[in-house]
């Protein structure tokens, strides 16, 4: 089976892309720089060169219809000479015979409005560079010098070395300072690497790393709020399937319960009084395993939460509408104060929809009078400077005070649920978690008198 190539370390493709472009950089600088180079040592070679051929040629006279070169053999040495190049002259008249010097240096004259032309040749084996210097007076005549290139040649390339060595020892420098440089602003996020690595499954706690530059610091803020969501979504997970576990044990033992007396029984109407008790053991069993969901997805929605401003008195009277038929068929009197005004908050609709649902569903389940007075049940608004109080109040029978804060914690059974007639549920504990998620407060207490029972959740006005 063929192995998949492992992509390169981030450090050293950051490396590689900035010194390609500096290579690519230094490449083209240098073939500049050969051109310059090249270009003013022709120049000044080709000067000298063209210096010595004009002082020929001021030493070129007429005689006799004939001209004539007038410096000896011993002076033309001392013109030419030179410790490094071979040097060779010639004066030639127009129709091409040579008046002196070398017979076999013959070079085409100038052309053109320039009175001088330079250009290379070959002479006895040796490339040579050569001018051709015209003069009309005293008599047209071209005088052509012409040197070996050695001394340019390592003019130039002294020159080319002297440029480019020290460019090239700058660019691996600089490599290496980059190498250092990158290799060290990028540890913060191997040492992120190591951390995450090291983490177990379950250790979903924030991970400190010292960055060393703002992209860094992003992406780890980034990590940390992700595991914080994950911590929190697996909480809910946690707390879900405990939730579970625990609410359902007590409906599902007694629908077993009541279906074993049952089955124990002879008589009919004895199975179809333990059937009707089975069925609404089964009917708040799924209140509870709904609820129990309304509360996991209540938690998973903590991060993502944004308040806003909700009108809260068109949300009280959308719910208190929905649970009429309710309350009539219950012969209960539920009602709404403070809603003819409008009224917003700085909530989720969807939550306080939430917390308006399972207020009316308690007090309606068990807040009923037991005195034979007709039982109310009444949602309020009450605003103030800069808060607003929701309030769902029963005339019902109520609980005792050191037993208030027990209705908050989930799956409240026991001595409040027998007070109750039934379990408590997850419904006050739900109101409490979305009170917590708006930044809301929430209180129990009792009714005016000390008779019936009392839920009120303080908002923020918008």
């Amino acid at each position: 089976m063929k192995e998949t190539a492992q992509p390169p370390r981030l450090s050293s493709r950051l490396l590689r892309h900035v010194l390609v472009p500096l290579a690519l950089t230094w490449i083209a600088g240098s073939a500049v720089s050969t051109g310059i180079a090249y270009w003013f040592t022709q120049r000044a070679f080709d000067r000298s060169l063209l210096d010595d051929a004009a002082l020929i040629a001021s030493n070129v006279q007429a005689r006799g219809g004939e001209i004539e070169l007038t410096l000896s053999s011993r002076e033309m040495n001392r013109v030419l000479f030179d410790q490094v190049e071979t040097a060779y002259f010639s004066v030639q008249r127009m129709d091409g015979s040579v008046v002196a010097g070398v017979q076999e240096l013959r070079i085409p004259p100038a052309s053109g409005a320039t009175p001088y032309r330079f250009q290379d040749v070959e002479l006895r084996g040796d490339r040579l560079r050569a001018v051709t210097l015209h003069r009309e007076l005293p008599l047209p005549f071209d005088v052509v010098v012409a040197e070996t290139t050695v001394a340019r040649n390592v003019a130039l390339q002294r020159l080319i070395w002297l440029s480019l060595v020290p460019q090239l020892l700058l660019l691996l420098v600089l490599g290496g300072w980059l190498r250092l440089a990158i290799r060290s602003d990028l540890r913060p996020l191997s040492q992120l690497q190591e951390a995450l690595g090291r983490r177990s499954a379950n250790d979903l706690a924030a991970i400190h790393v010292e960055a060393t530059t703002r992209d860094l610091a992003t992406l780890a803020a980034a990590l940390n709020a992700l595991l914080a969501r994950l911590e929190r979504s697996v909480r809910a997970q946690r707390e879900f399937a405990g939730n579970v576990a625990h609410e359902l044990r007590t409906p599902l033992a007694g629908i077993r319960a009541l279906a074993d007396y049952g089955l124990s029984q002879s008589d009919p109407q004895s199975w179809r009084e333990q059937l009707q008790r089975i069925a609404a053991s089964q009917a708040r069993a799924s209140r509870l395993v709904d609820q129990l969901l309304e509360l996991a997805l209540a938690l998973e929605a903590e991060a993502g939460l944004k308040l806003e401003p909700v009108a809260l008195d068109e949300l009280v009277r959308d719910a208190v509408l929905r649970f009429l038929p309710r309350a009539d068929a219950a012969g209960v009197d539920l009602g709404a104060v403070g809603i003819d005004v409008p009224c917003s908050v700085n909530a989720d609709a969807t939550l306080v929809d939430g917390i308006l649902i399972n207020l009316l569903d308690n007090a309606l389940r068990y807040g009923q009078a037991v005195d034979g007075q007709p039982s109310t049940v009444t949602v309020s608004i009450e605003r103030a400077a800069e808060t607003v109080t929701l309030s769902v109040q029963d005339n019902g029978p109520g609980l005792p005070g050191e037993l208030q804060a027990q209705l908050v914690q989930r799956g409240s059974q026991g001595d409040t649920g027998q007070l109750l007639g039934q379990g408590a549920g997850l419904g006050l504990a739900l109101v409490s978690q979305y009170a917590t998620l708006m930044n809301a407060s929430m209180a129990l207490g009792s009714g005016p008198g000390g008779r019936g029972w009392l839920c009120s959740i303080r908002f923020a006005a918008a």
